[in-house]
């Protein structure tokens, strides 16, 4: 009988962990990003449509729209080198880090603040 119970205890906890979200890993604040690109210690990508991004982005991000967003196409995060993502205001790349641990990437980080941030904070932006 206590087999039983100690079975299905563990069926139990099973079922409660996946059904819980993928968990996102932190957020990235305005100086870090800067650290990180002056290093080149990042991979930024910015998910925001391509005429947005070609209008005018943080020099050294990638473009990756989050409409075509595919996480099999997303670099892989190592202990030196992080994948961060970004957009305008923080809105689509909180969707696409979501996204992203949906499908097992729980390694990405959202730079918030992004581009309202960055131009406000007035660091240099390529076009």
């Amino acid at each position: 009988m206590s087999f039983l119970i100690k079975s299905l205890a563990a069926v139990l906890l099973l079922v409660a962990t996946l059904a819980l979200p993928a968990r996102a890993a932190e957020d990235v604040s305005f100086e870090e990003i800067t650290r990180m690109l002056q290093t080149k210690a990042v991979t930024l990508i910015d998910v925001r449509e391509a005429d947005e991004f070609a209008a005018g982005h943080v020099p050294g991000a990638v473009n990756m729209p989050l409409s075509q967003l595919n996480p099999a196409m997303v670099p892989t995060s190592t202990a030196d080198k992080p994948v961060v993502v970004m957009c305008r205001s923080g809105n689509r790349s909180s969707k696409a880090q979501a996204a992203l641990a949906q499908a097992g990437r729980t390694d990405i980080r959202n730079f918030k603040g992004s581009m309202i941030e960055w131009t406000a904070r007035g660091a240099p932006i390529a076009k």
